[in-house]
């Protein structure tokens, strides 16, 4: 026989009689509370009426606790909900601020570009612009030293 089969077997072993062990214990019980029942019937017949007593009072206390826990819990919930409307009404007053901020913008925006509109060419003065572009000439030809400044301008033709 292999060692490791011995100790598979020792260990099975162990757990029947611990089982068997249990079984006897239980049914022993068993046959001692019939007994006590059987002799002293009245005593048991108290002492399960004093246990279904503690057992209504253990419960009637359980629903009480039931109660308020569900009542505190519900106090809870309308403060999370107070909470959260809260929450939304500072959110709308921040996101109207964020858009009238962004209006303001868009109209300082199209004012400003309304404004260099104004110095658009049209088909109506084109013509005008046209003539003041000749009639301003710049000279392009012209040296600057390292420091940016005009050095030497040829003439213009």
């Amino acid at each position: 026989m292999d060692l490791a089969e011995l100790l598979v077997i020792l260990e099975r072993f162990e757990q029947y009689r611990r089982v068997v062990s249990a079984l006897r214990l239980e049914m022993k019980e068993e046959i001692q509370f019939k007994s006590y029942d059987h002799r002293y019937g009245e005593t048991a017949k108290l002492r399960k009426k004093a246990e279904d007593e503690e057992h209504q009072r253990l419960m009637a206390w359980n629903d009480a606790e039931n109660k308020r826990l569900l009542e505190r819990r519900l106090e809870r919930l309308q403060k999370e909900e107070l909470r959260e409307k809260a929450r939304k009404v500072q959110s709308d007053r921040q996101r109207v601020a964020f858009q009238e901020e962004f209006l303001k913008k868009k109209e300082a925006e199209v004012l400003q570009l309304h404004e260099e509109s104004q110095n658009f060419i049209t088909l109506e003065n084109l013509d005008q612009r046209i003539e003041e572009c000749l009639n301003r000439t710049q000279n392009y030809n012209f040296a600057i030293d390292k420091d940016g400044r005009i050095v030497k301008r040829t003439a213009m033709p």
